[in-house]
């Protein structure tokens, strides 16, 4: 049986968009509200380059990333055609108005993936 973490009220959420939750490990979670009162979480990272999912822009049951406009399935975390990737999507209960999110997927779904780090390599000294 699951424990259930409650996260906000619904309306805590802005009508398309999105309201990050915070992690002790790993990348956060983004909770997204869709115009027709629907409430999906996905880790808050693109399958593509790892662009911040919770800054896109929602529609229907997508986001769009902000950094590369890769359209994200929000029931499922999948990647559109023609791209292909997935980004893992968490449980989400709505009840009275209370959003809740399974407290052990927060605590051990993909709490090894970082965020790539932009911008140029690094060299070593005398490397």
């Amino acid at each position: 049986m699951s424990e259930w973490k409650l996260i906000c009220r619904v309306d805590d959420i802005p009508v398309l968009g999105s309201r990050r939750v915070t992690r002790e490990k790993g990348l956060d979670v983004a909770v997204f509200r869709n115009d027709a009162g629907g409430v999906f979480a996905l880790l808050d990272r693109c399958p593509h380059k790892g662009g911040p999912l919770s800054q896109g822009i929602v529609f229907g049951t997508q986001v769009a990333c902000p950094m590369h406009n890769w359209t994200i399935g929000l029931c499922d975390g999948q990647a559109a055609a023609p791209d292909e990737g997935c980004t893992p999507k968490f449980a989400v209960r709505v009840e009275d108005g209370a959003v809740y999110l399974d407290a052990d997927e927060l605590a051990t779904v993909a709490t090894d993936l970082t965020r790539p780090v932009a911008g140029p390599a690094r060299r070593t000294v005398g490397g």
